[in-house]
């Protein structure tokens, strides 16, 4: 029932109305796992997964949709300048849902109680990435139970090297996913999403006033990251889409080849801009 709310058509004429779907997509993600889960003690452990999940149900059937969308547009359009531009589109689209996706986590991390364990994954991410010189002690702060530590001084410049490597890591992870399940790669930006919300919610100390500079920490560099991996994942999905619809086989050939490269680079170049803001612009502003 949910899909029937927008389809990919609309969302495009009014992208900024996925940010209220994506709100209500990662609301109904926190409250139902919580709900339902939260007196099992096993499942209980593992409700970073579980809000994933169910976040990636709820979103599936819309990014099949918009996927199926774009690649339609390789047959309509033959200039690679207007398909770019047809594709900004419904990568606006991407991010404005995943900014309702941000706010919604981050917002219910810290008013539910034990909210802290609604993404306790995340928070462990968190820490490896952020204070990856007192890893253990951070997870400790946070409440999380301690699997194994991370230690080693790094430079800014190792630093960057090893964010740009890992997001490139995620990029490819990310188009493979989408080349084999079409719209499976939301999973992987429904996780960003909610690693950033818990990082939102570690800065905010629990304050809300807090959120919006919370958000300026880390959407400074995030959203060139996401686009980067909604782009990885739109070239994926088209190519996947036009497989199975045997567009390969017709004289369309090396256009959707030649859009999906192009969407691949730009999705390089934008990861490389991101890892530099974040290692090199951010900690300066904030």
């Amino acid at each position: 029932m949910l899909e029937l709310f927008i389809n990919p058509k609309r969302a495009e004429r009014r992208p900024w109305m996925m940010f209220f779907i994506g709100l209500i997509y990662a609301s109904l993600s926190i409250i139902l796992p919580y709900l339902i889960f939260k007196k099992d003690s096993v499942l209980s452990e593992g409700m970073g997964l579980l809000v994933i999940v169910f976040c990636v149900i709820f979103t599936m059937p819309f990014v099949y949709y918009t996927i199926k969308f774009e690649e339609r547009k390789n047959l309509e359009y033959e200039e690679e300048k207007k398909l770019l531009k047809e594709h900004s589109r419904a990568i606006l689209v991407f991010l404005w849902l995943f900014l309702g996706f941000v706010v919604a986590f981050s917002f219910w991390h810290m008013v539910l109680p034990q909210g802290q364990n609604l993404l306790n994954f995340q928070i462990r991410t968190y820490c490896q990435i952020n204070q990856h010189n007192n890893y253990d002690s951070c997870l400790k702060q946070y409440g999380i139970s301690i699997i194994e530590g991370v230690t080693g001084n790094v430079t800014a410049k190792e630093r960057f090297f090893s964010i740009f490597a890992n997001n490139v890591y995620v990029l490819i992870f990310t188009l493979i996913l989408s080349l084999i399940l079409g719209a499976g790669a939301i999973f992987i930006l429904a996780w960003n999403a909610s690693v950033i919300a818990a990082a939102i919610g570690i800065f905010a100390k629990s304050q809300i006033s807090q959120i919006p500079l919370g958000l300026g920490r880390y959407m400074i560099h995030g959203l060139p990251e996401i686009a980067a991996y909604f782009i990885a994942a739109l070239a994926g999905g088209i190519l996947s889409m036009a497989i199975i619809r045997k567009d390969l086989k017709k004289d369309k050939f090396w256009i959707i080849m030649q859009d999906s490269l192009n969407l691949l680079i730009i999705a390089v170049v934008i990861l490389l801009l991101s890892a530099l803001i974040e290692v090199f612009i951010t900690p300066k502003l904030f």
